[in-house]
């Protein structure tokens, strides 16, 4: 019985495919290399949303011209503004629908809304109608 054992712990030593481990650990680091260089030559994606923001004033007596223009004054890297329209809200006041294009990564709404409601003698309040990853 001690034999059939010891033939048994022969057998997983025994590489039926012959490989050689030197071999594969240097066909591993080429082929890993070969990687690491396709990866870096490929250019990064970089995240894009569409944003759709409702800018609200005060009264329809405030000016949506510069409040336009106060909104399209605000320049950020990786912000890029879009159409606007007015849309009528309420008892003769319309409200500022702009689009914005924003890099995901330099620009959010939270700073986009604290850049907007800071012109607060012409803006009562900012929404985000819509958020689309691109």
């Amino acid at each position: 019985e001690e034999e059939e054992e010891e033939e048994d712990d022969d057998d997983d030593d025994v590489d039926l495919f012959g490989s050689d481990d030197e071999e594969q650990e240097k066909l591993k680091a080429q082929r890993l290399a070969d990687y690491q260089a396709r990866k870096a030559t490929k250019p990064k994606l970089i995240a894009k949303s569409s944003i759709i923001l409702d800018v609200k004033p005060w009264d329809d007596e405030t000016s949506m011209e510069e409040l336009e223009s106060c909104v399209r004054s605000i320049t950020l890297d990786g912000l890029k503004w879009g159409a606007s329209k007015l849309i009528p809200l309420a008892y003769g006041i319309k409200k500022l629908q702009i689009s914005c294009t924003v890099e995901d990564d330099k620009v959010g709404t939270d700073i986009l809304e604290e850049k907007i409601t800071g012109f607060e003698d012409l803006i009562q309040s900012m929404d985000v109608a819509a958020f689309n990853k691109i």
